[in-house]
């Protein structure tokens, strides 16, 4: 009797079997993965939203001589190339091209002198409707 080398058709059937269990078992738990990150991203809190604005925003106001350039109400431009914009269609601020926060509804930007010094207040509406008003104190 020759030797016999090679597969089956049993441990082939076995293999194939085998292989679908366990791809349809990384395909049952990644579907898992990115529902629960689609629900992560889609509550996002305001609050935080706002914290992270509010952390751009401080850090650019309190550069020394920084200057207002033009300011909007749904943007505002510094003398050192930074531009700040509120998209009302992707209820986003970017801060140049570069999205820092998401689900702002509304937001405002007002440029004043108030005692001899440049204040820039923002106003920010979150989507659940909580609504903040900073006043920011340019370093002159």
């Amino acid at each position: 009797m020759k030797s016999q080398k090679g597969v089956t058709l049993i441990s082939l059937t076995i293999y194939i079997i085998v292989m679908s269990i366990v791809i349809g078992v990384i395909g049952i738990l990644s579907t898992f993965f990115y529902k629960n990150i689609n629900n992560a991203t889609e509550n996002i809190d305001p609050v935080t939203q706002y914290t992270k604005f509010n952390t751009f925003f401080t850090e650019e106001v309190n550069h020394e001589n920084i200057k207002v350039l033009e300011c909007k109400p749904n943007y505002v431009v510094f003398d050192n190339d930074v531009q700040y914009t509120f998209i009302e269609a992707n209820q986003g601020i970017y801060r140049n091209k570069v999205k820092i926060s998401s689900k702002i509804e509304t937001c405002t930007f007002e440029h004043a002198i108030k005692n001899g010094k440049n204040v820039i207040t923002v106003t920010l509406k979150a989507v659940n409707g909580t609504e903040k008003t900073q006043t920011y104190t340019l370093k002159n």
